[in-house]
């Protein structure tokens, strides 16, 4: 009778601990669902400002914010191609001037050994007030950064903000920001942002939601003349 009795205790005691772990699982996920931003309320063809969903970063942009086209890219800095589009884009940005502004948003690939801490980089140069001068360094030396690990990696990215801020920047703030929440909050928001997009790959650039197409482009005049189109199509139709 006591065997019985204690097999019975034993088996009340596994379920009620079956059932807490199960109720602590749907916890947690309802939770994490709860603390999630509602991107939905988001339009994402416009510049998204600085909030606490994004850890007070907002979009980062090339050229004028305010422009009359905005083209939205998605990228990651470990990726190839997006390292070929750079200057590109950088030239079309000089080239239209206040008519033109690029606004950047982390688009990463899991697949990518380096790309998150490459665009944790990013953004803590961006507190600072140096994220265009950084992302550009992070796309001229990819190949510098890319297979790199541990204190070596952070080493490269500390000698890429000193060359970004001409060792005017805080290198000790720059460090701790790669780690801090801020920039981790950051880099989720654009990838929720991203999620309900046609994007196949990086980088993917938009223009009033429509994903341009430059696939065919067999060297940087044809990239650029399909970006010139859309880019004097929309100007034009502001004018008439």
């Amino acid at each position: 009778m006591r065997k019985g009795m204690s097999n019975l205790a034993a088996a009340i005691i596994v379920a009620v601990i079956g059932v807490a772990m199960i109720g602590g699982i749907i916890w947690a996920a309802v939770s994490k669902k709860a603390s999630e931003p509602d991107f939905s309320q988001y339009n994402v063809n416009t510049v998204i400002a600085a909030s606490e969903e994004n850890g007070n970063i907002g979009d980062h942009v090339k050229g004028n914010p305010d422009a009359p086209v905005l083209i939205f890219e998605y990228a990651d800095y470990q990726c190839s191609a997006c390292a070929v589009a750079n200057p590109r884009i950088n030239k079309l940005v000089d080239e239209y001037g206040d008519k033109l502004g690029v606004v950047y948003r982390d688009f990463l690939l899991s697949y990518h050994q380096n790309g998150t801490a490459a665009a944790s980089a990013a953004e803590a140069a961006g507190l600072q007030g140096y994220w265009k001068e950084y992302a550009n360094k992070l796309f001229t030396n990819q190949s510098v950064w890319a297979n790199a690990s541990g204190d070596a990696r952070t080493d490269v990215f500390v000698e890429l903000f000193r060359s970004a801020t001409n060792g005017e920047g805080d290198e000790t703030k720059f460090v701790q920001d790669m780690k801090s929440e801020a920039v981790k909050k950051k880099i989720n928001f654009d990838a929720g942002i991203s999620k309900n997009l046609d994007i196949p790959g990086t980088p993917a650039f938009f223009i009033d939601g429509e994903r341009i197409d430059f696939s065919n482009a067999k060297n940087e005049e044809e990239f650029l003349n399909i970006f010139r189109e859309k880019i004097d199509a929309k100007l034009n139709k502001i004018t008439n």
